[in-house]
């Protein structure tokens, strides 16, 4: 069993690698009663499908393993705020809650914000859909999102 923490740092980890194959800074796990279930990464670039979002692909993943589409009991760890897309399909497939990294103030200086579409589509998250937390890995916005280096310590988790 893993803490939300090591959960946590395992998706910044993912989104770190995922900038450094040239895809877009974004990773997720998915994880039920801190065992991990699925893992996600951004692949709008490789893919060129707007939805290939970390947190839908771990969706996606998720269920594909479990034979189901409904993920009660579960939790995603998000290297970023989830955007509307992502937090929509976590409550369909009936996620219990959200855990990220960085929020979106800390993702607009360099260009990868969804606080533009949670405002066209004119949604409020106040109160939130779901619980969403945030909580601190120890790495900051401009290490993932800017190009400076990761912790070196910074192992993968092994489902």
């Amino acid at each position: 069993m893993h803490s939300p923490e090591l959960l946590l740092r395992e998706a910044v980890r993912l989104a770190f690698d995922n900038r450094v194959r040239g895809a877009r800074p974004f990773g997720a796990v998915l994880a039920r009663g801190g065992e991990i279930v699925a893992t996600g990464v951004n692949d709008i670039v490789h893919s060129h499908d707007p939805t290939t979002h970390a947190e839908m692909q771990a969706v996606r993943a998720a269920c594909r393993t479990l034979g189901h589409p409904r993920l009660e009991g579960c939790t995603v760890y998000a290297s970023g705020h989830p955007c509307p897309m992502c937090l929509a399909a976590l409550v369909l497939a009936g996620v219990e809650r959200v855990v990220y990294a960085f929020d979106n103030a800390d993702a607009a200086p360099y260009g990868l914000s969804s606080a533009a579409a949670y405002e066209a589509l004119r949604l409020p998250l106040d109160p939130p859909p779901l619980p969403l937390a945030r909580l601190d890995t120890g790495a900051s916005a401009a290490q993932l999102y800017g190009g400076a280096a990761m912790p070196g310590d910074w192992a993968p988790l092994h489902g």
